[in-house]
């Protein structure tokens, strides 16, 4: 059921925060894919459990259980309440259901309840709190009497909280709620109180934990307000460890965990909008230039195995199946909309609708409307989904906030101009000018949009967006019939200035055109672009385990085998630059097509837009060789095979950690010990001061070497020392080497000293205190040493 749009203050975007922004009321969505998406994302959003989503809130203030909490995440209790809160608000505002109207007016009168507990119960530290930060008392406590050091003791308790900020925010922006406003700034208030103690390092030190975008809504606290206050809070809650290196146009993102930072740029972003600050200006949009330019894909989205990779570390996208997280496109698309609205730029928009069109309206399952967390880029490998009410991923509450939002930039308009920036289907209602304008298109399977003025006369300029992957030259514009002239180039907008009335007519023709785009850093890797749009291709839907989440920890990761990438299809070609011309249309099926290429491993595959492929594996990237290029890749494999049979002439003795056999018969001893697989490969490390050590044989020789084999992406400190016998080889650090996740293979010299006289030895790994020793997945004893250098 539908309500008209009932708001007890005037919902006008442009007089709260976004000032260039339409209500999102005001912009309908028309049939087509983004509605279609949209409609369905509300009905799954009502499947959810509201009291449990409160839980965790009602819990930390002491009051009466409702119902139980969410499993899944728990340790990140509320965070995805504030997301939901913000959906509520967002699609209210946008479509009028009422259930939703009805679920937001509850969670607020819940969270006014808990915040006023908090109140009376906490007084020395919870006054204006509402989160649901497992263990609050305890942890706010610290912090408020500087402890800072317990803010690790909790999983992201800063970004937890800041999810809430937003929903509060949220349902006072869109829908005017003055209860969700006054909770949000007496939220504001502690945020300050809680901290007021600390020093300038202290916050530094605390800052280095995950914050979501804390400055962000303090930004927004003050334009709310109009306290200076909430502004110099939002400049203490910046994280200076990155504000001042990318304000200079440093980039020293190689390996940091990506969603962890993009929050921070959207507020400074947002301080450098409302206070002018160059420098937090400066930061936003060189941090922006280098995730588009240098670290994302051809969808839109960035990072893997959540981390920004360095640029060796960029094979990575190839290898892995954690790839893009749907939260970073989430965040990059608000840090874009800020950007673009201090400084209205084509790229911003060209940006804009390549991560919508392909990253975001791929994260929702077209049926059930499941949640993507990780897309990977692995040739064929394939994604998961969540399902109501389990899973609750950081992508999940993203995800319920990303399908509400696809008119939220549309349009956008700035004094006396409008601005045409995305191809949907829409119908907007500028109230100011008195003028409804229909867009009819079903761009991207049509090469053109249609703008109608259907009600209302008054002059403005509309701006229409010359898109980048049009041709220069190539965009047509017409009024009423008449081409309009001009300068017309790519990533641009086409200013038409004129007095406009019912019934004019603006036609806008997009000529598409097929394109490759080389994997940053990998250029033999290359995805197919149709205009904005990635073409991939269905591989098959073998072993698609988990496809559908449970509640499990891990459950967002695609967990079937990984396919080998050696026997995906290869593409041969001397004009790879131009390759794109190899495609040909499938008759009467828009934007499908076939290879008309020399192939590799060759199966008869159909390109098709990436967002449509579902259950299914997949190829996103292709490995694109020249003839000579081939002969290369082949003469490296049998390189890589010579050397094999030589590494095995050299091997005196070897054993395969984590494997029964292998370890039976070299004799395992180990404490505090584990083995696992990983990729087919086993493997076994220590921890907590433990250790494991294999008898090898040495046949009597000396010169001799231990090749040991480490998976080059682990997690946490990685330090311990390797033992012969009972005397230390050396110490080893593998903390943070690599950061690649593939094998790596390290030898170490054995000093004849430890060898000589013994027919076997003992090699011994023993982790460091609070360390782990390995993985190690195989050991060798080899002939010969490493040469000195």
């Amino acid at each position: 059921m539908l309500l008209g749009f009932i708001f007890p203050i005037a919902s006008s975007a442009q007089e709260k925060l976004y000032s260039n922004e339409f209500p999102l009321g005001d912009v309908q969505l028309l049939d087509g894919p983004f509605k279609h998406a949209r409609d369905l994302n509300v009905e799954v959003l009502l499947k959810y459990d509201v009291d449990r989503l409160l839980a965790p809130y009602r819990k930390e203030a002491g009051l009466p259980e409702k119902a139980k909490s969410y499993p899944n995440w728990e340790g990140l209790d509320g965070h995805v309440g504030g997301h939901y809160l913000t959906a509520m608000a967002i699609n209210y505002a946008a479509t009028g259901n009422a259930e939703c109207k009805k679920r937001m007016d509850y969670m607020i009168s819940e969270l006014k309840a808990c915040q006023e507990a908090n109140n009376q119960k906490y007084p020395d530290w919870g006054v204006g709190y509402v989160g649901g930060v497992p263990h609050s008392a305890a942890l706010w406590s610290k912090i408020k009497a500087g402890e800072v050091g317990a803010i690790w003791e909790a999983w992201a308790p800063y970004y937890n909280i800041h999810k809430m900020y937003a929903g509060l925010r949220d349902a006072w922006l869109y829908t005017g709620d003055i209860d969700a406003k006054n909770i949000f700034l007496q939220f504001c208030d502690w945020a300050i109180t809680v901290t007021e103690g600390l020093s300038d390092k202290q916050m530094e030190d605390m800052l280095a934990n995950e914050y979501g975008g804390m400055n962000e809504v303090l930004a927004d606290a003050f334009q709310i307000s109009g306290n200076k206050k909430y502004l110099t809070a939002a400049k203490r809650y910046s994280h200076k460890m990155f504000l001042d290196p990318l304000s200079q146009g440093i980039d020293m993102l190689d390996n940091k965990h990506a969603n962890t930072q993009i929050p921070k740029f959207i507020g400074f972003e947002r301080i450098a909008e409302l206070d002018t600050d160059q420098k937090y200006g400066k930061a936003g949009s060189f941090f922006w230039e280098t995730v588009t330019t240098n670290r994302s894909l051809a969808f839109g989205g960035n990072s893997r195995r959540e981390h920004f990779p360095a640029k060796e570390s960029c094979i990575d996208f190839v290898n892995v199946n954690d790839g893009p997280e749907s939260c970073n496109s989430y965040n990059m698309l608000k840090l874009t909309e800020d950007l673009f609205r201090v400084n209205p730029a084509g790229k911003y928009a060209d940006y804009y609708e390549r991560t919508i069109f392909n990253h975001i309206l791929s994260s929702q399952h077209p049926e059930h409307g499941g949640y993507v967390y990780f897309t990977p880029a692995r040739p064929r490998h394939y994604r998961v989904y969540s399902a109501p009410n389990e899973a609750m991923w950081c992508c999940v509450g993203s995800g319920m906030e990303n399908h509400g939002k696809y008119n939220q930039f549309i349009y956008t308009h700035s004094e006396d101009s409008l601005f045409l920036n995305l191809f949907i289907a829409s119908e907007l209602d500028w109230k100011e000018k008195g003028l409804k304008i229909k867009q009819e298109t079903n761009f991207p399977y049509e090469e053109q949009t249609k703008l109608t003025i259907s009600e209302g006369a008054s002059k403005f300029k509309l701006l229409v967006r010359y898109p980048a992957w049009v041709n220069k030259g190539a965009l047509k514009i017409s009024v009423n019939g008449k081409i309009v002239d001009g300068t017309l180039l790519p990533s641009s907008y086409v200013c038409i200035d004129r007095k406009w009335k019912k019934g004019d007519v603006v036609q806008v023709t997009l000529p598409m055109r097929n394109t490759i785009e080389h994997l940053p850093n990998v250029p033999e890797y290359i995805a197919f672009m149709h205009g904005p749009i990635l073409l991939g291709a269905k591989t098959g839907t073998e072993d698609l385990k988990g496809l559908i989440a449970d509640d499990g920890r891990w459950g967002q990761s695609s967990s079937g085998k990984f396919l080998p990438i050696d026997k995906a299809p290869i593409l041969i070609n001397d004009d790879i630059q131009n390759i794109g011309n190899k495609l040909v249309p499938v008759e009467g099926k828009p934007l499908n097509f076939t290879l008309n290429v020399k192939m590799v491993n060759p199966v008869e595959l159909t390109l098709e837009p990436f967002s449509k492929i579902h259950d299914a594996r997949y190829m996103m990237y292709w490995l694109a060789l020249s003839n000579s290029g081939y002969k290369a890749y082949t003469d490296s494999l049998a390189n890589i095979e010579k050397e094999k049979l030589a590494l095995e002439k050299r091997t005196i003795d070897q054993v395969a950690p984590g494997e029964q056999q292998p370890e039976t018969d070299h004799g395992m001893l180990s404490e505090n010990s584990n083995k696992g697989n990983n990729l087919n490969e086993f493997f076994r490390e220590a921890k907590n001061d433990g250790f494991f050590s294999y008898n090898l044989a040495t046949n009597s020789e000396t010169d001799l070497s231990l090749r040991v084999r480490y998976w080059g992406a682990e997690w946490g400190s990685r330090k311990f020392d390797i033992y012969i016998d009972d005397e230390k080889l050396l110490t080893e650090d593998n903390t943070g080497r690599w950061n690649q996740s593939m094998f790596k293979d390290v030898v170490y010299s054995i000093p004849n000293s430890m060898v000589s006289g013994k027919d076997h030895v003992w090699v011994k790994f023993q982790a460091l205190p609070g360390s782990t020793a390995g993985a190690v997945y195989y050991i060798r004893l080899i002939r010969g040493t490493v040469a000195k250098k």
